[in-house]
């Protein structure tokens, strides 16, 4: 599988060659697919909130503060690339022809290039890009009206101008202002003084970025940190973090073989955002709130975000109560009633959505509970499905053939299993990604994250490097395989509380203006 020389360079990298064996061996077999039982949904793996649900939850928060540490966790390593791949095509194919300007005008829908134009000082970036151009010795209403559209996107788009082609997305400008316009993060500094503030007037943030961009991050903090630490109160506590190199994954060719690179090196590639439970697995926290860098909303649509925000975290507080109620009993009595056990059983199979396996009742009954209970925990909002692409909540089968709640991707569904589509085609209820996660144990210690990762639930893809194709290994995703044995609560949120910039037309809906 590994020649000699390959090992001799595993071993000068510093690389674990039985990990990397592993890796392979994963890329000859495959993966297996999810067995999806059926779509979790309102009254069947979802909860949904009502007013007083609402009010208890937010109430028991904001009360209950004070005795934890809250950390906000942002994954921001994201590039903007993929949202100017139509905007790049058309700069690199553009000749000035009869066809390029029918091309730009012959559709007129809300993604297309001609609504860019037509649109195009309603962006947040706009007056930067009109102040490049200008520097430039050109007017940007000119170029337009001249049909030169490309010389535009040259200076939004490269190093000739803004370079937001090449740019992290946390970094760009989304929303206008009177007092000027605002990052991805900025307004995540804003969110988490508005719901994860402390008693002690603390907002600790952290955010997961691409080596080459932490400078960029951390100029830019400088900048804008202390308005912000001004106005909402609060002193902000920053830091961030890479992905670790340790965790990058082995590429191979179409024939399982390394992939070497011209120099003879084995080709590793970063390993997904599955990689970021190591970084989550190093915060010092109790409480952690997850959300991606690109959901994000101008100030005067918050409220919603806010409010559900710390539903999702009291809920968390107040299944942690419970949990550690029953595992400071069974840890500290002997002997315990059977109707306590069924309580406990009862318990973790109707409220924590956990199957138990057939025949607990003969085994070492409160062994078991312990091992079920004492686990992380996460809080999922989820939220209706609008046909967004993406994983979404479903009961499925686990390794020990139980049933439980998980978040699973489309990709981990067999699509040549007509049943297994059907169900998969059948939910209700999308992922946002917008979590609540708990990583302490009833004695305030630090579980490992990564015991609690199913490594059967990577993902391979083709790629190409040079011209040449290959195939990449991603592990578990970081919200469904790398948290596939976490203790998982799904409660419906409101759309509104979901707004990802996927494609730069995004920034013109209205939830962005």
């Amino acid at each position: 599988m590994l020649s000699k020389s390959n090992i001799e360079q595993l071993k000068s990298q510093g690389k674990d060659v039985k990990k990397v064996e592993a890796q392979i061996e994963n890329f000859v077999k495959g993966f297996p697919f999810m067995q999806v039982d059926r779509p979790a949904k309102i009254g069947d793996g979802i909860i949904q909130l009502t007013d007083k649900d609402l009010k208890r939850a937010v109430d028991f928060y904001d009360d209950t503060l004070g005795e934890y540490k809250i950390v906000k966790f942002v994954p921001a390593s994201g590039a903007a690339s993929r949202m100017f791949k139509d905007l790049f095509s058309f700069m690199n194919e553009y000749k000035g022809s009869a066809e390029d300007s029918k091309k730009l005008n012959e559709d007129g829908s809300w993604n297309s290039l001609r609504y860019f134009f037509n649109n195009i000082e309603k962006f947040a970036f706009y007056d930067d890009l009109k102040s490049c151009i200008k520097e430039g010795g050109l007017g940007i209403t000119q170029l337009i009206e001249s049909n030169k559209h490309h010389i535009v996107l040259q200076y939004l788009l490269t190093e000739k101008g803004l370079n937001y082609g090449n740019s992290p997305k946390g970094l760009l400008k989304f929303h206008k202002y009177e007092e000027g316009s605002r990052t991805p993060v900025e307004e995540h500094l804003v969110e988490g003084a508005l719901y994860a503030r402390s008693s002690l007037k603390e907002t600790i943030l952290h955010f997961t970025v691409s080596p080459e961009h932490e400078i960029k991050f951390k100029e830019h903090l400088d900048k804008v940190i202390g308005a912000y630490s001004d106005t909402h109160n609060t002193n902000y506590n920053i830091d961030f973090s890479t992905q670790k190199p340790s965790t990058d994954t082995i590429a191979v060719d179409l024939d399982n073989k390394p992939f070497l690179l011209d120099d003879g090196e084995i080709l590793f590639r970063p390993g997904g955002h599955g990689a970021l439970i190591e970084n989550l697995n190093d915060l010092e926290g109790d409480i952690i709130f997850i959300k991606n860098i690109d959901n994000v909303v101008p100030d005067h649509l918050k409220d919603a975000t806010v409010l559900y925000k710390k539903a999702l975290a009291g809920i968390l507080m107040e299944y942690q109560e419970r949990i550690f109620y029953y595992l400071n009993i069974l840890n500290e009595e002997s002997t315990l009633s059977p109707s306590f056990m069924e309580e406990i059983a009862v318990f973790i199979e109707k409220e924590l959505c956990e199957e138990l396996v057939p025949g607990h009742e003969i085994i070492d009954a409160s062994e078991y509970f312990k091992r079920k209970l004492n686990r992380p925990i996460r809080i999922c909002g989820m939220v209706k499905n609008e046909g967004e692409p993406g994983g979404g909540p479903f009961w499925a089968r686990n390794p020990d053939n139980t049933i439980s709640l998980q978040v699973v991707e489309s990709a981990q569904v067999d699509q040549d299993d007509p049943a297994q589509v059907e169900i998969a085609n059948s939910a209700t209820h999308f992922n946002p990604v917008d979590l609540i996660c708990g990583i302490k144990n009833h004695k305030g210690e630090k579980f490992d994250l990564t015991n609690f990762v199913d490594p059967q639930t990577g993902f391979i893809s083709q790629k190409s490097q040079g011209g040449r194709d290959l195939k990449a290994l991603e592990l578990p995703g970081l919200w469904n395989g790398s948290m596939s044995d976490w203790i998982t609560i799904f409660v419906e949120v409101p759309i509104e509380t979901f707004n990802p910039v996927k494609v730069v037309n995004d920034l013109l809906r209205p939830q962005h203006q």
